[in-house]
C-alpha cells in the first residue's frame, strides 16, 4: 500500500500554500520535491530564448541575469519538456501568445511520441493539461504552452501503457492541475523511478486530475527557498514563477 509519511506536510500543500511553495516529501518510500503554483496569483511563465538577443537561455542562471534587470528573479522553475540536439521544443511551444513550434499529433519513438502525450497551458489566471488530440480539437488560447509526453493521469487514470513492475527508471519531473485549473503541481523524483510509480504521485496524493511528463534523467529543479538550484548542459524550454527580486524566500 502507498502511504506517505509526512501526510500533513503534503496536504498542506495540497490545500493553498504560498506562491510557488516547495516541499521535500516521501511518498512509498521515494522521495520527491513538490512545487504548489496557483496560476491565479503567481506569475507562471515560460522561457526559452532571451527576447533581445534570441539567443537560447538554457539555465536558471541565464533567466535570474535577465529578470535582473527589471528587479525580479525567479521563485521556482524546472525544465518543461522534451527538446532536439539544438534545443528546439519538439512539439508545441508558446512564450507570450508568441508560437514558436507547432503542435504534433502523431506517434512516434521515443517518451514523447508514447501517445496520449498532451500540453501544458497557462491562461487567463489557470493552467491545464490538456491531451493533445483535444487540444487540437479546440485550441484554447494559452498565453504560455508546451507539449510533452506522455501524459501520466488522464480524467484521473494512468496511462494505459504503464507497467507496475517496469525496470525503466529515471530521475523524472512533470506537471499536473487540478480538474477547475486553479492549482498546478511540479513535481520531481529525487531518485529514479519507473512511470507507474511517477504517475501515481500526481494520481493518489496530490488528486491531479490530468498530469503530463516533462523529461527524465536531465530533470532540474531550481528551488531557492530549499537552496537548491540543479546544475548542467543547457536546456530547452523552462517554467518557472517570477517574482520581485526583493520578495522573501518562504
Amino acid at each position: 500500500m502507498w502511504k506517505t509519511s509526512v501526510a500533513a506536510l503534503l496536504f498542506g500543500v495540497i490545500a493553498g500554500a504560498a506562491a510557488a511553495e516547495c516541499e521535500e516529501t516521501r511518498i512509498a518510500g521515494h522521495g520527491y520535491t513538490v512545487c504548489t503554483v496557483d496560476p491565479a496569483r503567481d506569475d507562471l511563465r515560460l522561457f526559452l530564448n532571451h527576447p533581445d538577443t534570441g539567443k537560447l537561455l538554457g539555465s536558471f542562471e541565464s533567466i535570474d541575469r535577465m529578470l535582473e534587470r527589471d528587479g525580479a528573479r525567479l521563485a521556482f522553475a524546472m525544465n518543461a519538456g522534451m527538446y532536439h540536439v539544438d534545443r528546439r521544443p519538439v512539439g508545441l511551444y508558446v512564450e507570450a501568445g508568441q508560437q514558436v513550434a507547432r503542435l504534433v499529433t502523431r506517434a512516434g519513438p521515443g517518451n514523447f511520441g508514447l501517445l496520449p502525450n498532451g500540453v501544458f497551458c497557462v491562461r487567463d489566471g489557470r493552467a491545464e493539461v490538456i491531451e493533445t488530440l483535444r487540444y487540437a480539437d479546440d485550441p484554447p488560447p494559452c498565453r504560455d504552452a508546451t507539449q510533452s509526453g506522455p501524459m501520466l493521469v488522464i480524467d484521473g487514470a494512468l496511462h494505459p501503457r504503464f507497467l507496475e513492475d517496469s525496470d525503466s527508471r529515471y530521475v523524472r519531473n512533470g506537471v499536473g492541475t487540478s480538474a477547475d485549473g486553479d492549482r498546478a503541481w511540479f513535481v520531481i523524483s529525487d531518485a529514479p523511478v519507473n512511470f507507474h510509480r511517477f504517475g501515481r504521485v500526481f494520481r493518489d496524493h496530490l488528486g491531479a486530475a490530468q498530469a503530463l511528463y516533462f523529461d527524465g534523467n536531465v530533470s532540474r529543479l531550481h528551488a531557492p527557498a530549499l537552496g537548491r538550484s540543479d546544475q548542467g548542459f543547457p536546456l530547452g524550454p523552462i517554467v518557472g514563477v517570477v517574482v520581485d527580486a526583493d520578495a522573501a524566500l518562504d
